[in-house]
């Protein structure tokens, strides 16, 4: 574990904390703060910066700033500008870390937030919002080449590992039961850990026309991305793949051996951990293999259209192809209700588990993600089970009412649901409302956390969740773009 990390958990542990799925978490109510500001304000005044003064944020974008003083100056609701301010920069004031590799090649290494470790998923997730700047910015867009390259290079050294070390540090969890090397700090293996990076090089791509990442080095990961989901495809025994480790949680260990529970080799794809980081009860984790689709088929298109590998495009088109056939197979049940909804895991033999979790890729960020169409009458069956009393990880209480899951457990709703449900919604008043709540359960901090109770927004976890922070302004940068402006303005 490195000694940032540590102090990190050191002041967390000040207050009200626990480690929940090998990140410190806490309440902040009561702790130090954690966020790397120099801001002292009285609650509520909405005219002072929360963010970290400006010699001390790590990167800066001029057309990032650019984009917050023009979008701030049409926003009316002195809070909600505030938080957009706050939030759509905080990935790059407090979480990236770019320079030049031994090659000269650009290297950007992101942490998620409060642990200095940088995970596929959430720093895929978090420098998104700025592809779209990339070409009004040449540090910038260097800054984003930088992380496609760092995560490629993350897939080589390892395809089935989650989270990695910035260098061969070490950490906690090295005790785990599994091939742990010293570049990584977790070795759980989710479907999308490898299908963010493939999102983000894509996007990248489409807006800048920049090529340059889809290297040797890219068509080494690709094989290295067939080889792994072809081995979760389970076709030919559980595969290489086991992980156990030592552990008062029970969806930290993986049971069978580390195996997980048997799965009918069916076409899809086992995920022994979903995107919170839990260990998953039927490994065919239904958002993900979707996700798993969509990706190989971004990966055709590169591969036909940039490196001129027909051979290799034709594998993913063939697997996407497999998938997405037993996806229409396996994944669609039903439900007594709602009719044709798709399960959240299934096993090929028939089991399936009802249910949603807020971490994306998740059943409800499907559409937000484009791994289906919004106007699919399944997904739309799906999206109102899930936010209703039959997704058994809803939750409705006196402040707010949204998705949750097990990694933090009963009562507590992850914003992330709620921000999922506005990117994915067409009606007005359902935005409004997703806003609405989302400005009323910061704790006025100014920021957005992993979760907070139902009851009381006062009793929330991580106050330094970058992926959160700027998926946040994202989502208003959408709604200005849509030119839902006016919506955003009648917010009182």
């Amino acid at each position: 574990m490195t000694s940032k990390y540590l102090a990190v958990c050191a002041l967390l542990f000040a207050g009200i904390s626990t480690t929940v799925g090998g990140r410190c978490v806490a309440a902040p109510a009561t702790a130090a703060a954690q966020m790397p500001t120099d801001a002292i304000r009285p609650r509520a005044d909405y005219a002072v910066s929360m963010r970290p003064a400006p010699e001390k944020r790590l990167f800066r974008s001029a057309e990032v700033e650019k984009q917050i003083a023009q979008i701030g100056a049409q926003l009316t609701n002195l809070k909600l500008r505030w938080m957009f301010a706050n939030c759509l920069p905080n990935t790059l004031d407090t979480t990236v870390h770019y320079r030049k590799d031994a090659e000269g090649r650009d290297d950007t290494f992101v942490y998620t937030g409060d642990i200095h470790a940088m995970w596929l998923r959430d720093s895929g997730a978090q420098v998104w919002p700025y592809v779209q700047f990339a070409n009004a910015d040449p540090e910038l867009k260097a800054m984003l080449r930088g992380v496609i390259r760092r995560q490629i290079k993350c897939i080589l050294l390892d395809p089935y590992a989650n989270a990695f070390n910035d260098g061969p540090v070490g950490g906690h969890w090295m005790s785990d039961n599994t091939d742990m090397k010293p570049e990584l700090h977790e070795r759980k293996w989710e479907i999308d850990s490898l299908c963010y990076p493939v999102r983000l090089a894509y996007e990248y791509w489409r807006t800048t026309g920049d090529a340059s990442v889809f290297d040797e080095e890219w068509l080494r990961a690709v094989d290295l991305i067939l080889k792994t989901f072809r081995e979760q495809q389970r076709r030919d025994g559980v595969g290489p793949y086991t992980f156990t480790r030592e552990t008062d949680r029970q969806l930290d260990t993986v049971c069978n051996d580390g195996n997980g529970n048997p799965v009918n080799p069916v076409g899809l794809i086992a995920s022994t951990f979903r995107p919170s980081d839990d260990a998953t009860t039927f490994l065919f984790l239904v958002p993900s293999n979707f996700m798993a689709v969509s990706s190989l088929r971004k990966m055709v298109d590169v591969l036909e259209r940039v490196n001129k590998r027909s051979d290799k495009a034709s594998q993913c088109r063939n697997l996407a192809l497999e998938v997405e056939t037993a996806l229409n197979r396996y994944a669609v049940v039903d439900h007594p209700k709602y009719g044709k909804i798709y399960a959240f895991e299934v096993d090929g033999f028939g089991n399936r588990f009802l249910m949603d979790d807020a971490n994306v890729p998740s059943l409800l960020a499907m559409a937000y993600l484009g791994d289906v169409s919004l106007q699919n009458p399944i997904y739309r069956n799906t999206r109102r089970f899930v936010w209703s009393a039959g997704n058994p990880y809803f939750f409705r209480g006196r402040v707010a009412e949204g998705i949750g899951g097990p990694h933090i457990g009963y009562d507590m709703i992850w914003p992330m649901s709620i921000m999922m449900r506005a990117f994915t919604s067409t009606d007005d008043a359902e935005i409004k409302w997703c806003i609405s709540t989302l400005l009323a359960t910061d704790n006025e901090t100014g920021f957005i956390h992993e979760s907070f109770h139902k009851d009381d927004p006062a009793r929330f976890t991580r106050e330094w969740f970058a992926w959160q922070n700027t998926l946040f302004g994202e989502l208003i940068l959408k709604l200005v773009k849509e030119g839902k402006t006016a919506l955003l303005n009648s917010i009182k």
